[in-house]
């Protein structure tokens, strides 16, 4: 299992030192992200009038609003991908039936060209006899 990783970022201009087994990289994005949000939101006047505790729960909520809008994203991604695996597997599938089906049909092809063979070197002893 990964250590656990600590790292300072800045978010809305206070220093907060952050912890978790991601990558510091990925510690970074996450705070560069709120950071990033509250910062747009600052520049809203309607933001700006509001109570500190009115500011911290629209930033929730608006955080949360991007997590579930990304994690419905994802669900649908993904269940694209499960029915785009069950129709390669279908395909798949089809195209061993089909091999299977021409494989027996060369062989049948093959038995009938030998038969052909057969009954034409038949014809011409009896041929033969008939002169």
């Amino acid at each position: 299992m990964s250590s656990k990783n600590y790292i300072d970022v800045v978010i809305d201009g206070k220093i907060y030192n952050i912890g978790g087994f991601e990558s510091e990289a990925y510690l970074q994005k996450v705070a560069s992200y709120i950071n990033n949000m509250i910062l747009e939101f600052k520049q809203n006047e309607s933001y700006r009038v509001q109570k500190v505790d009115m500011q911290r729960i629209l930033l929730e909520i608006n955080i949360a609003n991007d997590y579930f809008k990304a994690k419905k994203q994802a669900d649908l991604l993904e269940n694209d991908l499960e029915i785009k695996e069950k129709e390669i597997y279908d395909l798949k599938h089809e195209l061993i039936i089909s091999d299977a089906k021409a494989e027996t049909a060369a062989k049948e092809r093959d038995e009938a060209l030998e038969k052909i063979k057969t009954l034409e070197k038949e014809i011409v002893k009896l041929q033969s006899k008939i002169k």
